[in-house]
């Protein structure tokens, strides 16, 4: 299953890359997600919000996704992190069929 993972680095590891510019942090999030059995995917630097990285990767078990988001976190590496999960266009094609099947069994509200 893809998984996207954003966030801002906190000042403590700004602090760190500056002092160490050529950090490559590409491998330390690769040897993370490979530990989970998964494959990164793609890892891109952001400056929305504050400095930060977005990366995809795919990992067979679900449940070991927020698994890494945790350890990143409790590094004290990042903060304010989003884990969104993502689905392939055949994935999608699934989930818009069970849809197509449950609308009927949902009355929304005033309906």
């Amino acid at each position: 299953m893809h998984f996207c993972f954003s966030g801002e680095y906190t000042p403590r590891s700004l602090n760190n890359i500056m002092e160490n510019p050529t950090t490559n942090r590409y491998e330390a999030a690769k040897k993370l997600i490979e530990a989970a059995g998964g494959k990164l995917i793609s890892m891109y630097s952001t400056a929305t919000d504050g400095p930060g990285v977005m990366v995809i990767f795919d990992v067979p078990d679900p449940s070991f996704a927020p698994a890494i988001s945790g350890v990143v976190v409790a590094a004290g590496a990042m903060q304010n992190v989003r884990l969104v999960r993502l689905f392939t266009q055949d994935e999608i094609k699934v989930v818009r069929q069970h849809a197509t099947k449950l609308k009927t069994a949902y009355t929304p509200p005033g309906g």
